[in-house]
């Protein structure tokens, strides 16, 4: 195993750490100014009711396997009729597809966050 082997993840570990530390460390900040400045507590919580997180991850998740069932569906017919390569067919329409699926279920879940 090469250093590069090891250094890839370590370097990708330390992101990931690094993004979540500024992101809770400057909420903390913001947070802290605005109690020293006397705003009320009560603006970091919305009035209205939020979707539960299962029903969003719920809708995306099955959003995202239409996708990529369609996608592979669509490839096989583009395969087998058209005549186009495998190797551009399947990757293309399962990619293309899943991401309508996942654009699709950001519009449902924002629908359900404004019915709510």
């Amino acid at each position: 195993m090469g250093p590069g082997e090891v250094l890839v993840p370590v370097v990708f570990m330390t992101v990931i750490f690094g993004i979540f530390y500024l992101f809770i460390s400057a909420r903390n900040k913001e947070r802290i100014a605005l109690i020293e400045k006397g705003a009320d507590a009560s603006i970091f919580y919305s009035d209205r009711k939020a979707t539960p997180m299962w029903k969003v991850f719920i809708i995306n998740f099955a959003l995202l396997l239409m996708g990529i069932g369609v996608g592979i569906f669509i490839a096989a017919i583009l395969n087998e009729t058209l005549g186009v390569d495998q190797d551009v067919a399947y990757p293309g329409t399962i990619f293309l597809m899943s991401g309508i699926g996942l654009f699709t279920g950001f519009y449902l879940t924002k629908k359900l966050n404004s019915d709510t």
